[in-house]
């Protein structure tokens, strides 16, 4: 499972995974992410969207907190993705994660997903 793996970034309360599987890239955020560990997740998601990786997919199964800023930096990932032809595929929101969405109406913003093989398309790498 460690083909493609691009990278992670890490601080005490968040760690960041980045592989390619495909086309797509797959972010995995683990902790918390607010204003003091956004910019670990801002960064890798600008950086695949530079690379050519438009297509995001963001695993959010591990993710055990997300604030407004975690929030601003997922739309804007959003923003960059589908204006370079992709989007933002967010998978696996723990409920208090998937509240926070919900609340703020951003889940109509975005393709959720149940699981990782639900929200990569059929290719294999």
């Amino acid at each position: 499972m460690d083909r493609g793996t691009v990278g992670s970034a890490q601080s005490g309360r968040l760690l960041v995974e980045v592989r390619e599987e495909g086309s797509s890239a797959v972010v995995t955020p683990a902790g918390e992410l607010d204003h003091h560990t956004a910019d670990l997740l801002r960064e890798p998601l600008e950086e695949c969207v530079a690379k050519g990786l438009s297509r995001l997919v963001v695993d959010c199964s591990r993710l055990e907190f997300c604030d407004s800023t975690g929030l601003n930096v997922l739309l804007g990932a959003r923003l960059k993705a589908e204006a370079a032809g992709g989007g933002v595929h967010l998978v696996g929101m723990q409920p208090v994660v998937a509240r926070v969405f919900e609340i703020t109406g951003a889940e109509a913003v975005f393709t959720l997903h149940d699981t990782l093989a639900d929200a990569l398309p059929g290719e294999t790498g």
